[in-house]
């Protein structure tokens, strides 16, 4: 039974485009849980979950491991076996240790330390907008609406809505046309197509160094 409860699980993800590397995740965490409850999934209750999660933190495992594997238990019990017990409890994702978050000060020399013009779009509508790293690298140009402004398939695979703040916009529709964007596909690409991670980070980093600063640039990712 535990099997036919893992297939299905992946053929829904596949059907709903989720990830390979979220897929990989849900299952692998769906065999743990299986592991400690020793139960036909359809007799799963909320009680088994919230013991195994409440076992998890015991061990002093991360809020957001435990969030995947809730998300993941989750997934298979709403989801796949249509099981309405609402699993509606959450684990903080605080780390240890928080980095230190800039000041609006910090931030506004950040932005005005980076030269490049293209750079210096890319950090500020990262940070203004709040946008994960990737969600930046993966914006596409038709995706991109002066009015409302997309990230589309952002985490999870799902269409996440985001604000542009309006002295921005300009530049991004001036960028497009600069760049003669609009027959391409993604919004900032580099030599070989889709810019890398790695180029945003070390822009991040290089400023710090810069600026001697022992506070951490945060990029969220």
């Amino acid at each position: 039974m535990q099997t036919d409860i893992i297939y299905s699980m992946k053929r829904e993800m596949l059907r709903r485009r989720y990830s390979i590397r979220t897929i990989q995740s849900y299952i692998w965490c769906v065999n743990k849980f299986f592991k400690q409850c020793h139960k036909d999934p359809q007799r799963v209750s909320k009680k088994d979950v919230k013991e195994y999660l409440e076992d998890m933190a015991l061990r002093n495992k991360a809020g957001s491991t435990i969030n995947i594997h809730l998300s993941a238990i989750r997934f298979m019990l709403e989801e796949t076996l249509r099981k309405d017990i609402n699993l509606k409890f959450r684990y903080s994702k605080r780390p240890k240790s928080l980095p230190t978050v800039l000041t609006k000060d910090e931030t506004r020399r950040l932005f005005q330390a980076v030269k490049n013009k293209k750079h210096k779009l890319m950090v500020e509508l990262m940070y203004s907008a709040g946008l994960r790293l990737s969600e930046l690298l993966n914006l596409r140009v038709r995706d991109f609406d002066e009015k409302n402004g997309w990230v589309r398939k952002g985490k999870g695979n799902k269409d996440r809505p985001f604000i542009v703040a309006d002295k921005l916009k300009k530049r991004i529709e001036d960028y497009i046309e600069e760049e003669k964007l609009r027959d391409s596909d993604y919004l900032f690409i580099g030599w070989d197509g889709r810019m890398h991670p790695r180029t945003i980070q070390e822009i991040i980093k290089k400023q710090q160094r810069k600026q001697k600063s022992k506070r951490m640039f945060i990029l969220i990712l």
